[in-house]
């Protein structure tokens, strides 16, 4: 039985294909079309999933939307009559998205398939049911407490529920213009980032602040209950209008203007990173207390998704408060694991097929289910366009790589199936060496081309976790951020290295926090990324080598690409990154290519205008 999972037209559209409960393929439209976020009918990622399986669109046993439209259109409706002569804008944004293409999405998927599977028919799900089918079913355990939380999607912003076998139910739901994501997006869009993608750097921003606007915050913009539910205060934000996010009384209550992008980040935005994060975290925390309640004792286990769940510093926390045993979080929590949600509820659910857990293996086989080129690929392409390469051994390639991330080069590493998901997982990533105070910020401002003070998380050998990091758990994902162990943390103060070079980053950031620097951000803490060689043989071979080599078994792990362009996906988007950079090195499968061995790049597209804004 193969059901195909699409999500698209809002942002990073995707598509899924299942077969028998087996996930066959999963990935973004952008990694294909190269646009960053496309929100497109996902027609490339479609393509890919069911060539995948070899199959036909015709032979399909369904096609499902992650999304109920008439839902979306009955919401904009609402807003309408709530903001009444004040509409205008909001017809402008929304009107022709929503009734001249989510209205009508089967139209445009049959147009592009030319039939929607056996059944000609494209069936619906709603929002945050894909957000819980894609946390649940992946996950490892046969029960488990459910929680998404997001912007909004149709009506809902955050649900709480259960999924038991093969069932899911939502008990509990707080709905539009209520939106713990919609409130996030607030203070990443006023601190001069850009919404649904900048939320990653308000969130590494926040260390460097001190959260003395939170108590401001919950006064004037949310009300928070003892039960994790709460309120916006509209009369602070301007979304609800289809203008900017906050307006000017947002603004006045935070002492002056938004951030211009790209403009110097000050102590202002910098401290009010740190209070929107500790209110989120207040948020989850009092969330995930209150489902606990709902389900009973007897239920040990959580799962998330929705967008929110990509906050890894709220996930850390929550992991270390222990109301659940253990917590497992969809990789592709945003929109585009609501095509695999969407898959999976019509199997699971709809179908009535049974569900089989381990509470041990997840079934989401490291989030690689995009796109695979082999050895014989990679030749192929290198060979054809005379670029310069060596082919390695199996027993000599991972002594190499060690030698070279030793010698402190920098390597994009082109590997195995692409991740499905935002986070680069060891086969589409950049790697270097974690020790050096200051391959961070020769990353982001040589390689990455982005803010200096955004951080890097380090990939781990498993079975060594526990000698870098504080009660460290497993962590597959990137999900979770973990405290450095004491015993290698060096002494900080990072109040009183701001304050004597005028709020200036780079001077904390260059400064060494512990022995893996590269990897430690300014608070002692760390995104991590736990391997194992069955979830990643060629990654794990790199790490031990640099084990046996360095007696470090932790390197830094970035996805491979620049700021505002997606992870690359073929031979020639890693080849075009790696030269458009000051890389040193690219891996591709068991073939090795040196910089100053290529011969001229020919290249003209204007790529740092492109990516410059983001």
């Amino acid at each position: 039985m193969y059901v195909l999972g699409v999500s698209a037209l809002y942002h990073d559209s995707a598509a899924a294909l299942i077969q028998d409960g087996k996930i066959i393929a999963a990935a973004q439209e952008e990694r294909f079309t190269r646009v960053k976020h496309d929100a497109s009918i996902p027609i490339n990622a479609i393509r890919y999933c069911i060539s995948s399986a070899n199959v036909l669109a015709e032979q399909l046993d369904a096609i499902v939307f992650y999304d109920n439209p008439f839902l979306t259109l009955n919401r904009f409706i609402s807003n309408l009559q709530y903001v009444k002569n004040d509409c205008d804008d909001l017809l402008k944004l929304s009107l022709e998205p929503l009734l001249l293409k989510k209205i009508w999405v089967e139209k445009f998927i049959r147009k592009e398939l030319g039939s929607l599977g056996k059944q000609d028919v494209l069936f619906f799900t709603r929002h945050h049911i894909s957000h819980a089918a894609s946390a649940f079913y992946p996950s490892p355990f046969k029960k488990a407490a459910i929680i998404t939380i997001d912007g909004v999607g149709e009506w809902t912003t955050t649900s709480i529920g259960m999924g038991d076998g093969n069932k899911i139910e939502l008990y509990k739901e707080i709905r539009y213009p209520n939106s713990l994501g919609l409130l996030y997006s607030a203070f990443t869009y006023f601190c001069g980032f850009k919404v649904n993608s900048g939320d990653y750097k308000l969130m590494g921003l926040a260390p460097y602040g001190n959260p003395c606007y939170y108590k401001l915050i919950k006064d004037k913009l949310i009300d928070i209950k003892s039960d994790g539910s709460y309120r916006l205060n509209l009369d602070y934000f301007d979304f609800q209008n289809g203008r900017s996010m906050t307006n000017d009384k947002f603004a006045s209550l935070f002492g002056g203007e938004p951030r211009r992008p790209e403009s110097q980040i000050t102590k202002r935005e910098m401290d009010m990173a740190a209070s929107v994060q500790k209110v989120i975290e207040e948020v989850i925390v009092l969330l995930a207390n209150h489902t606990k309640q709902i389900v009973g004792d007897d239920v040990k286990h959580l799962v998330m998704a929705g967008g929110v769940a990509l906050n890894c510093v709220s996930n850390g926390k929550l992991q270390r408060k222990k109301i659940f045993d253990d917590i497992w979080i969809q990789p592709a929590a945003g929109d585009a694991g609501g095509a695999l949600g969407a898959a999976l509820y019509y199997y699971y659910y709809k179908s009535g097929k049974s569900r089989i857990s381990d509470e041990v293996h997840d079934v989401q086989y490291g989030s690689y289910l995009g796109p695979n080129y082999n050895d014989e690929d990679i030749e192929k392409f290198l060979n054809e366009n005379n670029y310069a390469y060596k082919r390695w051994d199996e027993d000599d390639i991972f002594q190499e790589i060690a030698k070279l991330i030793d010698n402190q080069m920098v390597i994009g590493l082109f590997e195995g199936r692409m991740e499905y998901g935002p986070r680069a997982l060891g086969n589409r990533s950049i790697i270097a060496d974690p020790r050096s105070p200051y391959m961070q910020s020769k990353l982001n401002m040589k390689i990455k081309y982005r803010e200096s003070f955004r951080p890097f998380a380090p990939a781990v050998l498993e079975e060594r976790k526990d000698l870098y990091f504080e009660n460290a758990i497993k962590s597959p994902y990137m999900l979770m951020c973990m405290e450095v162990r004491k015993e290698i943390q060096k002494d900080f103060e990072l109040n009183r290295i701001l304050n004597e070079n005028e709020d200036n980053m780079l001077s904390a950031i260059n400064t060494v926090r512990s022995d893996i620097p590269a990897v430690t951000h300014v608070d002692y803490s760390a995104r991590v990324q736990t391997v194992t060689e069955e979830s990643n043989p060629f990654f794990y071979k790199i790490l031990k080598s640099f084990l046996e080599r360095t007696g470090c078994s932790t390197v830094i792990n970035t996805s491979f690409n620049v700021r505002g362009e997606p992870i690359v996906c073929s031979p020639i988007d890693a080849y075009k990154c790696f030269m458009r950079t000051e890389m040193d090195v690219l891996v591709m499968g068991h073939c090795i290519l040196r910089k100053e061995e290529q011969p001229i790049f020919e290249d003209n597209e204007d790529w740092r205008g492109q990516y410059a804004l983001d």
